[in-house]
């Protein structure tokens, strides 16, 4: 089985390569893989040692304009009706709970969540003046 710390450092070593526009770096904090995104946000990539399968990939926008998003697998007593649960998302704040639909395999899941990103991150530049 693969050690966090090497998983982290495979993620972080493709983010910055298949996301050069929108990652500008990344650094292990606290037993979490960081990216720091182009617009001054980072994004948090948890990954249980103890429970196999348990994530979290959590993108901190507050600072910026005030919005979080997060898929994680924890289970939230807001999401025990949909049907993706325990997996769900927290789509601009806390309180908005969605079904999550990203993959539970590490490698696509950032994939799916840096192309989120970098969607969000383009549709908010061609909104602005």
């Amino acid at each position: 089985m693969i050690q966090r710390e090497d998983l982290y450092d495979h993620l972080a070593h493709m983010a910055l390569r298949e996301f050069p526009d929108i990652v500008v770096s990344t650094e292990n904090v606290e037993g979490k893989l960081r990216a720091f995104i182009a617009d001054g946000s980072f994004i948090d990539i948890w990954i249980s040692e103890r429970k196999r399968g348990v994530y979290a990939y959590h993108w901190e926008r507050r600072m910026v304009d005030g919005t979080v998003y997060r898929h994680n697998n924890l289970p939230d007593r807001e999401a025990r009706s949909l049907e993706t649960f325990p997996k769900h998302f927290h789509d601009g704040s806390e309180d908005n709970i969605q079904r999550s639909q990203i993959s539970d395999e590490p490698e696509q899941a950032i994939r799916q969540f840096l192309m989120f990103v970098r969607e969000v991150l383009e549709r908010h530049r061609i909104s602005q003046p």
